[in-house]
């Protein structure tokens, strides 16, 4: 299988119509940079940093060299940072998938009244899985078109042929991504199942035939029934994936001494997406805890064993009606996972079943098992593996919580771009809780450029700074100026202005940190020395994302959530509706300095003091109709041991899959998850 991230033709590049990746000026980003860190730096860090950044852009110095030949790279590739980018941001990352890298969607809870109800769900889903297959596969799929800023340029598609046709293969030092190579007499699709940590080939076509759903149906009926023979039941090997990629390389290489070894590694690496089929995990199903069992599936006691973390889509059906999906995020981003699970949920409610009328194929061959053969070595890895995995699983600090007081269209009638204005909420809830701001990573779009992928909005901007120190008059230091209310209102607006300058410069393609990236790879090609601004502390500080965001909006009833991206920071992922948002917030236990369940109380708080601020302020915004006159009680579902023990803790019943809308979200506005957010190697 070739590597995926190989170059395109030229012929490609000019047939998608789109423009390549322009390169920004050596001095623009210079200028940018030293702005975006001297509010984030103290005095004697900014006038150090200053002089290293001085002397780098210098003309005749190495900065000059660098962008000379970064030039020339640009003239030579379809998109010049596009391979750096992907090793930085994953490949070369050597953590382990879950959490920290892969994102999940979860779906609204399914109301399973018995075992064949989740069945028939998962045939049903895979009939979709199949019916957007044939989409993909005949390049049948409308161009997407940029929404919000910019709006109507259209954007490159290629993420969405990796869906279902590539897979991360795990490397010493870096993994690798690959693509299926289609032949002229390709093998037949298939599918594979995880039940009770087996493995199972489930044919999707046979005797040249796709299945229907009733056909799917009674296959998965007969795995389930051969995953309970426990005679048969073998080691969770699907363990190994969920362990450090390095280790997970070598555990690997153990597994392939032996050819049965090799014969299932082969057809879990060549099959369409993964379908889990989890048993109860006999948990309360708050959203919270939905969110965790998606993201690593409650651990080797429930069903962290049941996944492949290497495969780029893996649908979970639990058979509490605990369903939704997790993604290896290297081939793709968020926009692309979403507009996929949309087009499931939608298919699955505008189709009806078609378990009756359909004709079966007679005397289907049964499923077949995947076999392994566990030497002592590897069942001691497994072993490891799974150690790792519960130390994971007790680390992460989810919050999901849902924002009733408002949503998007009351932020709309303030004449303010709703992303912006909830960027400038995170960081006035993390000033409130730490007193400073921090390098702020928001995922921006590129997808206007050929094999565009994200680059960052640094959020953490002078203009929020200064709006949250005066939104905070009085309660962190008596020191600060009082400000009138329109004063902070202006401040406000200088914010939202300031955040949707930069959201701009960077789905144009003129951000720094891309840039940045590209002037020390290039330098670590040319075999120099790492230039003095790549070993400054303030790069490092820079590139230490302990606020790592994404919006990442749907038009169907469900939402996104990931880990965090350093182990003091927080993972926020947002999705704004018409009347309500719904934030997934991740920290790390382990972490004395965060608590999740705070953050989502400042982020609260400060949600309702930016409302009323607006209100008094702008006296045309219908008040009346956002607000009932209660205080928003905070649904949270994690434990709060660490701070805010005064937390309030609800259930929020969520309704079985529901289309809000047929118009679809303003999914590819600026902003869309990406794991910069889940890349928690520190760039050095």
């Amino acid at each position: 299988m070739p590597i995926l991230n190989r170059e395109p033709s030229k012929d490609t590049e000019d047939g998608d119509g789109l423009p390549k990746l322009p390169l920004p000026k050596l001095q623009d980003t210079l200028d940018t940079y030293l702005r975006c860190m001297k509010h984030l730096l103290t005095e004697e860090q900014f006038n150090k940093t200053q002089k290293i950044v001085t002397q780098f852009g210098a003309p005749g110095g190495v900065g000059e060299l660098l962008q000379s030949k970064l030039t020339e790279r640009r003239e030579k590739k379809a998109n010049w940072v596009y391979d750096y980018w992907l090793n930085d941001m994953y490949l070369s990352n050597r953590l382990a998938l879950p959490v920290n890298s892969s994102p999940a969607m979860v779906f609204p809870q399914q109301n399973f009244r018995a075992p064949m109800d989740s069945l028939r769900f998962a045939a049903h889903l895979i009939s979709g899985v199949l019916e957007y297959k044939t989409l993909l596969d005949a390049r049948a799929l409308p161009v997407d078109y940029a929404r919000g800023q910019l709006a109507g340029t259209p954007l490159c598609m290629e993420q969405y042929y990796r869906l279902f046709a590539s897979y991360r293969l795990p490397g010493s030092e870096r993994d690798t991504l690959v693509a299926q190579e289609s032949t002229v007499m390709p093998e037949p699709e298939h599918i594979i199942v995880a039940c009770k940590n087996q493995f199972f080939v489930l044919d999707v076509v046979i005797n040249f035939r796709r299945l229907n759903e009733r056909d799917l149906l009674t296959q998965l009926q007969k795995i389930v029934k051969m995953a309970d023979s426990e005679e048969e039941c073998l080691p969770s090997i699907g363990l190994l994936t969920s362990d450090g990629r390095t280790e997970w390389a070598e555990a690997r290489s153990v597994l392939m001494r032996e050819s049965t070894n090799r014969d299932s590694l082969d057809m879990i690496e060549r099959c369409l997406c993964l379908v889990c089929l989890d048993e109860a995990s006999g948990s309360l199903l708050s959203d919270t805890t939905r969110a965790t069992l998606m993201l690593h599936g409650g651990g080797a006691t429930k069903n962290g064993g049941n996944r492949w973390y290497d495969k780029p889509m893996q649908f979970v059906v639990g058979a509490d009606g605990c369903c939704g999906v997790v993604c290896e995020h290297s081939p793709f981003e968020g926009i692309v996972l979403v507009q996929c699970t949309e087009y499931l949920l939608k298919y699955m409610i505008g189709s009806p079943s078609k378990l009756v009328r359909a004709a079966s194929v007679s005397e289907l061959p049964a499923p077949r098992r995947l076999r392994w053969k566990c030497t002592p070595e590897i069942l001691k890895l497994v072993s490891s593996s799974c150690d790792k995995l519960e130390r994971l699983v007790k680390n992460l600090d989810m919050n999901v919580h849902k924002f009733h007081d408002y949503g998007k269209e009351f932020i709309k009638r303030q004449k303010m771009s709703p992303d912006a204005y909830i960027q400038v909420a995170l960081q006035l809830a993390f000033y409130r809780c730490y007193g400073r701001l921090v390098s702020t990573y928001e995922s921006a779009s590129i997808r206007r450029f050929c094999q565009g992928r994200v680059d960052n909005i640094r959020s953490a901007t002078p203009e929020a700074l200064a709006f949250v120190k005066a939104m905070n008059d009085g309660k962190l230091s008596l020191s600060v100026s009082c400000f009138i209310d329109t004063e902070r209102m202006e401040m406000l607006q200088g914010a939202i202005n300031a955040q949707t300058k930069y959201t701009v410069m960077a789905i144009t393609g003129m951000a720094i940190d891309n840039h940045l990236l590209g002037l020390r790879e290039i330098a670590h090609e040319m075999k120099l020395e790492k230039p003095e601004i790549f070993r400054d502390e303030a790069y490092l500080i820079s590139n230490q994302f302990i606020l790592s965001t994404s919006q990442v909006p749907t038009t169907v009833e469900m939402f996104c959530c990931y880990g965090p991206v350093v182990p003091n920071g927080y993972g926020t992922c947002y999705n704004p509706q018409s009347d309500h948002i719904i934030f997934s917030v991740s920290s790390f236990h382990k972490s004395p300095q965060t608590c999740s369940a705070e953050f989502v109380k400042c982020l609260v708080q400060g949600l309702q003091d930016m409302r009323d601020l607006c209100e008094k302020c702008n006296h045309g915004s219908n008040s009346a109709e956002q607000r009932n006159g209660q205080k928003l009680e905070v649904h949270t579902q994690t434990k709060t041991q660490k701070r805010a023990p005064d937390l309030t803790k609800s259930q929020h019943t969520v309704p079985q899959v529901l289309v809000k809308s047929p118009e679809r979200a303003n999914m590819d506005a600026q902003t869309q998850t990406s794991s910069k957010g889940m890349n928690l190697k520190e760039r050095n």
